[in-house]
């Protein structure tokens, strides 16, 4: 009976070594430490549940040496093996939570965000590569465009992330027109999607002499994300989906239909569409990649606040755009590039129902609105009559010709006559002797041309006051080169009436062998561009 328990006694001692043993984790510290807690595991989710407390190593060994002790007895014992009960140990208080990501709190940089939320399948093509050295060659380019996007951007994943669509989305106006609200291409595609006027008129951007909202940063982009969700739910593939805005939905769609005829695969890159569309998803990619990377690509991204920039207020019955800028303690400039659908350098209420301010500036807006008294605009609305024409209606109103055709949107294709709806500046305001503001005129279209000269756009500078410069006028330089409005750095094409060559009186002759000497000019020829 002695012998048994004996045995009984030995037993329980083993097992009491081995479940105090098994309390220590299989990524513990085997360097002696003493009572020290082991390091937690990483986690990337919720925090972790706090460990167990674990027996201390000299804890560890009073067991073993009871245990040993038990098995060594020579005879029967009646005794039992003191063995003093675990206890906490005063260090456990003291633990910190283990480290972890929690996905679940708000990003302070908008650049971390947009990269968490990217869930498209990566494009593999040779394409990618080249749009990647591409943008990564043209340093100035990426950071005037990633500066542009800074006012638009929070808006656009905002609103890509309500619709649960991945964020690789919200990068697309880099693709389009990167992140330039007042983009036209030649096809009469605009702003920051490129909406061609029918598509836009499908998606109720309405497009008036007042303003276009396919350039509405707003408007523009709910639109732009609701014909983006239809089409991925045509094809359930946002490759083909993308490939379906650049190209049209029933361009692609015969696409796929070729190929099914023919038992080929129908995905993006097997199908067969103009260079364009084959170049347009890797464009998106290559952007998501440095994006993602941006030191593998030598770039590098100012944080951009995770918080809304601007909010939009209800616009007065009608309101001078440089006194809203005014109101607003902002630049003409500045409110303009948030509210770049407007064509006239007045707004009008019933047209323009709101207006798009940063979000720190909207009290002073409102406050200043209340307590101004005087009238809110300098233009008036006027029809034209009979014996009107716009040279005396001009010098009326003390402004000049072509200032006052530019803040009409009047081309050499425009016909004017009775009838014609004009802004004139009202009598005492002054407004004709000031610069207009730089607000979007579509450019009439003509054959190119060559021997041009380029002026390059220095900042403040003023379609108005370049063409008095070179003595062309604005609606030259508008169809010369195919611009809404001017930014800095643009290059603008200018051609200038050849000089009356006048016979020299010793003419002088040169050889066929001897080289004509080249004029050095201050402009760049538009071959150098």
């Amino acid at each position: 009976m002695s012998e048994k328990l004996g045995t009984l006694l030995a037993t329980t001692a083993i097992c009491m070594l081995a479940a105090a043993c098994s309390q220590i984790p299989w990524y513990a510290d085997p360097s002696p430490a003493g009572n020290e807690e082991p390091a937690a595991a990483p986690s990337v989710s919720a925090p972790a549940a706090q460990p167990e407390p674990v027996a201390s190593a000299a804890r560890i060994a009073a067991l073993a040496q009871a245990a040993a002790a038990v098995m060594a007895a020579p005879g029967p014992t009646s005794a039992a093996v003191p063995v003093a009960p675990l206890t906490k140990p005063q260090e456990t208080k003291d633990l910190e939570p283990p480290h972890a990501i929690d996905l679940t709190r708000p990003a302070d940089d908008l650049w971390d965000r947009i990269r968490n939320g990217f869930a498209m399948a990566d494009l593999e093509s040779p394409l990618v590569g080249v749009r990647e050295r591409w943008y990564a060659s043209q340093p100035e380019y990426l950071k005037r465009m990633i500066e542009r996007s800074k006012l638009y951007l929070y808006y656009i994943v905002e609103e890509v992330e309500k619709r649960g669509m991945p964020t690789e989305i919200a990068l697309l106006p880099m693709v389009e027109s990167a992140f330039n609200p007042m983009a036209y291409s030649r096809s009469h595609a605009s702003g920051l999607w490129q909406f061609i006027p029918s598509t836009g008129k499908t998606f109720k951007l309405s497009q008036n002499w007042w303003a276009d909202s396919r350039r509405d940063v707003v408007a523009s982009t709910n639109a732009a994300l609701d014909y983006l969700q239809a089409l991925y739910e045509l094809h359930g593939d946002w490759h083909l989906a993308l490939a379906s805005y650049n190209y049209g939905e029933n361009g692609v769609a015969r696409a796929i239909e070729r190929n099914r005829a023919k038992g080929l695969p129908t995905d993006y890159l097997s199908l067969k569409m103009p260079p364009e569309t084959r170049g347009y998803v890797p464009k998106l990619q290559a952007l998501k990649n440095i994006i993602s990377n941006p030191e593998a690509f030598g770039a590098s991204f100012e944080p951009i606040p995770n918080e809304p920039y601007f909010v939009s207020v209800p616009t007065p019955s009608a309101i001078d755009i440089r006194l809203a800028a005014t109101f607003a303690e902002m630049s003409v400039d500045e409110l303009i590039a948030l509210n770049p659908a407007l064509n006239r350098p007045m707004i009008s209420g019933p047209h323009t129902e709101t207006l798009v301010l940063p979000a720190d500036r909207v009290d002073a807006f409102r406050r200043n609105l209340e307590s101004y008294d005087q009238p809110l605009t300098s233009w008036e609305p006027y029809t034209m009559k009979g014996s009107d024409s716009l040279g005396r209606l001009a010098a009326k109103h003390a402004i000049a010709l072509s200032k006052l055709k530019l803040a009409n949107g009047i081309t050499s294709r425009t016909k004017v006559g009775p009838g014609f709806q004009l802004l004139l500046p009202l009598k005492g305001s002054g407004v004709g002797a000031q610069p207009l503001p730089a607000v979007f005129r579509a450019p009439v279209r003509s054959a190119p041309r060559r021997g041009g000269l380029v002026h390059i756009v220095k900042k403040g500078e003023t379609l108005y006051g370049i063409s008095r410069r070179y003595r062309v006028s604005t609606d030259s330089l508008l169809r010369w080169n195919h611009v809404g409005v001017l930014t800095t750095g643009q290059r603008l094409i200018i051609y200038r009436a050849p000089v009356k060559a006048r016979k020299p009186v010793n003419p002088v002759k040169i050889s066929s062998d001897q080289p004509k000497q080249n004029v050095v000019a201050t402009l760049l020829t538009a071959g150098q561009q």
